[in-house]
C-alpha cells in the first residue's frame, strides 16, 4: 500500500508548528496543552491541509502520551468470557451446548480452569469474536 503524499504549504505549515510547538509529550502539562490545540481544530468546520496535518499529528502525539502513561491492561480469558456473557445477557445454562457439561462451564466461567484450544475455538464460534481472547 502507497501512503498518501500530502501537498502542504510549506509558509503556512511552519507557522503552525511554530505557534503550536508539537514535540514528544512528557507530562500532563504538555498533554493537555496539546489536547486544547487539537480540540482548537475540531472546532473548526473545514482545515486546511496544513491544519488537518497539524490534527493529525498532535493526534498521534496524544495517543503515544496516553497508552504508554495509562496503558490499558488486557483482561484474562475468564474476564473477556464474563463480559461477553453480560453483554449478552446469558447465563452459564447457555453455555452448556457449547462446552459440553454443566461442571465445565461453571470452572471456566469462574477462572478456575483455564479453556483448552478446542474450548476456545468453540466460544469463539459463538461469540463471533477470535479465539484470542481465550487463550
Amino acid at each position: 500500500m502507497n501512503p498518501v503524499t500530502v501537498e502542504l504549504g510549506t509558509k503556512a505549515y511552519g507557522t503552525l508548528l511554530r505557534r503550536t510547538l508539537p514535540h514528544v509529550i512528557r507530562n500532563d502539562e504538555e498533554c493537555e496543552r496539546l489536547s486544547n490545540e487539537l480540540l482548537r481544530l475540531d472546532e473548526r468546520d473545514e482545515l486546511s491541509p496544513e491544519e488537518d496535518e497539524l490534527a493529525e499529528l498532535l493526534t498521534v502525539l496524544i495517543g503515544n502520551y496516553e497508552e504508554h502513561r495509562h496503558p490499558i491492561p488486557q483482561a484474562s480469558p475468564h474476564r473477556v468470557l464474563q463480559h461477553l456473557m453480560e453483554a449478552r445477557n446469558l447465563t452459564q445454562k447457555d453455555l452448556w451446548d457449547v462446552l459440553g457439561s454443566k461442571g465445565v462451564v461453571s470452572e471456566i466461567v469462574r477462572g478456575k480452569r483455564s479453556k483448552s484450544k478446542r474450548q476456545a475455538k468453540k466460544l469463539a464460534k459463538f461469540f463471533h469474536v477470535t479465539a484470542d481472547l481465550f487463550i
